[in-house]
């Protein structure tokens, strides 16, 4: 039987964590992984909550030698749990939050796990069968329902050890991994804590989400430092006016950045900036430096076909053909462009474009914060004509300058009606923007008469 084992981390002192700077060793990981199995409920499927990124690899490396699944929805709403309690009826949930409300049998993570036992003579770490299940990750799907999509431990492991090299992360040298993103998300998952154990590198216990306390916690951990972001917030950091220690790397997903954003970002840090392509059905397949190239690079293995104008993934940790939600123009052998998801196109009358292109635009305007184009929920009305609206964070700026802006680099059917000054976007943890939670948000607003900048636009 085939296994890859948890870690790469090849002796009981070695250091796969820090905590406010404290390293925390292999040693300790394993121990309390071990004393925690042994105190877990019966269920099999496992919700772990903890937003401690050390206390959720404790769960996540208790559920893998005990057999158990850790379920990875992508928000933990009442109705996204209540789902959960019917997909999987033994489910409890690990949490490290006593004030945690979650509607399943709860497990707070115990608190004498804190002090270090003194290591064995021997130090072994486990091995996990490829094709043991580790992981369900949720994604919604149009009706709003969760669709599940299993993860065997296998695939995880290899799409990790495939990229490793590709990131300059496995070259002997130990980094520290700074994630803004939660390890429950599959972008957190891979990059801020599978890609350090399992490639012998070390992830911060922390998870910071403000810019001071993104650059305490960069302070905090040893170089070479590696910060795994956002768009969302690489625009939030460029700016504030927060002194930010030396990154060696950062790594952005979960939305493509502009050229100009990616130079921006090495140009302020003097570091190199690494963005990173996938998906929750393939895992991680591609990787580019955006300040420099538009081209993604795919993993090793990895393969892209079209057919019909449908592309799909296939090879190396993609182990079934996947069709891609994306418009992709293959260049190479092992290259590709990006065209924007397949969604995401939109015909206004008779005209084409899409929401990255529209969003593109709108963020490039100076003064924009952050800010995102959207079809208002029924918008076609009898007319079948869809109806754009859009959402800007711009203190300072007026919708009609706003609207003045875009004429001049879109189309003018394409203007928004309305446009909504709002302090923020309903963004979740990742950084994405969920249609429902977006035109929720704006009808709201616009209900209430608040945030309303300029209606100005297509009739």
């Amino acid at each position: 039987m085939e296994t890859i084992a948890l870690l790469s981390h090849t002796s009981a002192a070695a250091v796969v964590a820090y905590r406010r700077g404290h390293a925390i060793t292999a040693h300790r990981l394993l121990d309390d992984a071990r004393r925690l199995a042994r105190t877990l409920p019966p269920g099999n499927h496992v919700l772990n909550v903890c937003g401690d990124r050390y206390r959720f690899a404790v769960g996540l490396i208790a559920c893998l030698i005990t057999g158990r699944v850790s379920l990875l929805p992508s928000t933990h709403t009442p109705e996204v749990i209540r789902q959960m309690a019917a997909f999987a009826p033994d489910a409890f949930c690990l949490t490290d939050d006593a004030r945690c409300d979650i509607a399943l049998p709860r497990m707070l993570y115990p608190e004498r796990f804190a002090q270090e036992v003194p290591p064995s003579a021997a130090f072994e770490v486990p091995r996990i069968p490829v094709r043991q299940l580790a992981a369900i990750v949720f994604t919604s799907g149009s009706t709003g329902t969760p669709l599940p999509h299993e993860k065997c431990w296998g695939p995880l492991a290899r799409c990790v050890l495939a990229g490793a090299p590709l990131l300059g992360l496995q070259g002997g040298r130990s980094h520290t991994l700074i994630g803004t993103v939660p390890a429950q998300h599959m972008y957190g998952f891979e990059s801020s804590l599978l890609l350090a154990l399992l490639s012998g590198n070390a992830f911060c216990a922390e998870r910071p989400f403000y810019p001071a306390d993104i650059a305490a916690a960069v302070e905090q951990s040893p170089r070479p430092r590696v910060l795994v972001t956002t768009p969302v917030h690489l625009r939030t950091l460029l700016t504030s006016d927060v002194r930010f220690p030396a990154v060696d790397l950062v790594i952005s997903a979960t939305a493509p950045l502009t050229q100009q954003l990616a130079r921006d970002v090495e140009a302020r840090y003097q570091t190199r900036l690494m963005e990173i392509y996938g998906s929750t059905e393939t895992g991680q397949i591609a990787v580019r430096r955006s300040a420099t190239s538009s081209a993604w690079r795919l993993w090793p293995g990895v393969s892209l076909s079209t057919v019909n104008d449908q592309t799909f993934a296939h090879g190396g940790h993609v182990e079934q053909r996947t069709p891609m939600c994306d418009v992709i123009e293959i260049v190479g052998a092992d290259e590709f462009l990006l065209h924007g998801r397949t969604a995401d196109l939109v015909n206004v009358a008779g005209k084409r474009s899409s929401f990255g292109y529209l969003n593109a635009q709108l963020n490039a305007i100076p003064g924009v914060l952050d800010g995102a184009f959207f079809l208002r929920d029924g918008s076609k009305g009898d007319t079948g004509v869809a109806r754009l609206a859009a959402m800007v964070v711009a203190p300072g700026l007026s919708g009609a300058a706003l609207t003045e802006q875009l004429r001049r680099r879109i189309d003018a059917v394409f203007l928004p009606r309305p446009l909504l000054l709002v302090e923020r976007l309903p963004r979740n943890a990742t950084g994405k923007l969920p249609q429902q939670a977006l035109q929720a948000f704006a009808e709201q607003r616009l209900r209430s008469g608040e945030g309303s900048g300029s209606d100005d636009g297509p009739a």
